[in-house]
């Protein structure tokens, strides 16, 4: 059976012969840019809105939440996250929109990291 399986090659034409043995060259997909999104510290937002806005928006247990809020405190400015340009853009949005309705003037950018 061999030999007869041998004796097939002589039917496919040369070019077509090599075919399953060509290597598919991929193309190296870059990854999206992140952005980092920073709360910054005021005078005015208290403590807890800062944890609960972490919390809520960010996903963060409690115990980072308030370690984020102290540097918050502490340095002027802390990183909630890092996500996709349009991940960290509606979770600027959305914290604006809450500290707004709470009357606090919270604020919350980002930046590409």
């Amino acid at each position: 059976m061999y030999r007869k399986l041998r004796n097939y090659a002589q039917y496919w034409p040369e070019e077509e012969r090599g075919v399953a043995t060509e290597q598919e060259t991929r193309q190296k997909v870059e990854q999206p840019r992140l952005y980092k999104v920073l709360l910054h510290n005021d005078n005015y937002t208290t403590m807890e809105f800062v944890v609960l806005i972490l919390m809520s928006v960010f996903r963060k247990g409690e115990a980072e939440a308030v370690q984020i809020m102290l540097d918050v405190h502490r340095k002027g400015i802390g990183v909630a996250g890092i996500y996709q340009r349009e991940i960290a853009e509606t979770k600027v949005q959305r914290v604006a929109h809450l500290a707004q309705e709470a009357q606090f003037p919270l604020m919350c950018t980002m930046e590409p990291e």
